[in-house]
């Protein structure tokens, strides 16, 4: 048996809320690791919002979500994956302990995410019980088995302290990815092979130096540095585990695409509630979704609307 992980993230480029890095994890058969990860779970899972007829959307988060269907196929996908994992979160609160515990406590500190586990999430739960049931019944028969959902969230005063320490935010988004990386390596020892899938990083074609740095007391071994694909091979001991970062790899492997859908989402939930904060006080405040043309907008009708709320500009403000 070998695992497979997909990285991936959502919220690089705004100016407003969390960037946010997520990863999946499977046990698969060596034998089906090369194959169509969703021609082999046809069954359960779909790569159009059309004809899903109950099975799960995943597929990069950017075709996931959209203005008139909103989070849901995010939030449907997620949950249900969740559950096959046995976890049911039903607020915002339950889902950051399961996903990223180490967030719980600094996110207290925003007057936005007070309210986080009032927050409840997809409602409709037969539904998620019937879709996670055919997902788990589809890698059963298939002996795939879905290990783990993990995020890692930066929250915008954090994430300010990150860069403002090292002066580039990609460093920052690499310093998460390896974390999660490094996280699939612990938790993952008994297993004969880990083959780790990972968007590309930016326009980064080579990567040597910051895994080296990253793991300095690992083996590094180059074996591929393209345009389209960087691959590494890492060893300690009698373990080892391959790294592929992918142009595109949220398009053309299952597991980086679900983990788009779970940084997405819960970014999104996170944005909900900054809205939510500041619309609750002007209702003729508009929802941002945190990009930097309309997160500007935004910004500058908190100072029109609401001249007389008190808030902490670097914990809504991004630095770059």
């Amino acid at each position: 048996m070998a695992v497979l992980v997909g990285i991936d993230e959502a919220g690089f480029g705004p100016i407003l809320g969390p960037l946010v890095v997520s990863s999946s994890a499977f046990s698969l058969p060596k034998e089906i690791l090369d194959k169509d990860m969703w021609q082999v779970l046809h069954k359960s899972i779909g790569q159009t919002r059309k004809h899903l007829s109950g099975r799960l959307l995943i597929v990069d988060s950017k075709k996931a979500h959209n203005k008139s269907q909103g989070i849901k196929h995010l939030e449907r996908t997620t949950l249900a994956c969740l559950r096959c994992i046995g976890e049911n979160p039903s607020n915002l609160g339950e889902l950051l302990a399961i996903l990223c515990p180490e967030s719980l406590q600094r996110l207290g500190d925003y007057p936005w995410y007070q309210n986080a586990t009032g927050n409840g999430l997809y409602a409709n739960d037969t539904d998620l019980k019937i879709s996670s049931s055919v997902l788990s019944d589809d890698l059963a028969s298939n002996n795939i088995k879905l290990l783990k959902l993990e995020s890692r969230c930066l929250d915008v005063a954090y994430y300010n302290k990150l860069v403002d320490a090292v002066k580039n935010k990609s460093t920052v988004l690499f310093t998460a990815t390896a974390q999660l990386i490094k996280s699939a390596w612990d938790n993952f020892k008994n297993e004969d092979e880990i083959q780790i899938l990972i968007d590309r990083q930016g326009g980064t074609v080579k990567y040597r130096k910051s895994l080296l740095k990253m793991f300095p007391g690992m083996e590094l071994q180059i074996l591929k540095e393209t345009p389209a694909n960087s691959s590494y091979e890492l060893k300690s001991g009698n373990r080892k585990m391959r790294l592929h970062f992918v142009v595109k790899a949220d398009d053309k492997f299952l597991p980086v695409s679900l983990a788009s859908m779970v940084s997405k989402y819960l970014r999104e939930l996170l944005l909900v509630d900054i809205n939510r904060y500041f619309i609750d006080r002007c209702c003729e405040m508009k929802p941002t979704a945190g990009y930097w043309k309309d997160g500007l907008r935004f910004i500058a009708d908190i100072k029109k609307y609401l001249p007389h709320i008190e808030y902490d500009s670097n914990q809504l403000i991004r630095c770059r």
